[in-house]
């Protein structure tokens, strides 16, 4: 059996965030965040993300972590030279934090073996910042 050459920088993690204010109930320290991520596979072989890791820090220094299996309920096969879009939420107490992580994922060649089977990789996520609109001003 052939071992598959995959190169993992192929992936790419793209994100936009946004204060959600009707959401949000600043008196209470509660901030709610939105987060669009893009996961773009450049490869020419299929990805498949099986599950997350996420570090949420807020202005006090508190810290979150979140692990689990998949995306928004989904472990998506994303094809090659395609992408896939989610979007998801995070709250915070404070009115700036920022998030960052890592997928782990496998290469879906062939398509018919078990994921669990498969080696995973992982695709850092950058930190990126959940912010109310006048907090960094």
């Amino acid at each position: 059996m052939s071992r598959i050459q995959f190169n993992p920088a192929l992936v790419g993690v793209d994100v936009v965030s946004a204060y959600l204010p009707e959401h949000s109930s600043p008196e209470d320290g509660q901030y709610s965040f939105a987060y669009t991520i893009t996961i773009s596979n450049a490869s020419d072989l299929p990805v498949q993300l099986l599950s997350r890791h996420w570090i949420i820090t807020d202005a006090d220094n508190d810290v979150q972590e979140v692990r689990g299996e998949g995306v928004v309920g989904e472990q998506p096969v994303i094809e090659p030279n395609s992408s896939f879009r989610y979007t998801s939420g995070a709250s915070l107490a404070t009115p700036v934090g920022c998030m960052e992580g890592s997928y782990f994922m496998v290469v879906r060649d062939p398509i018919d073996i078990d994921p669990r089977e498969l080696p995973t990789f992982e695709v850092p996520i950058p930190a990126f910042s959940l912010h109310t609109p006048t907090a960094l001003n």
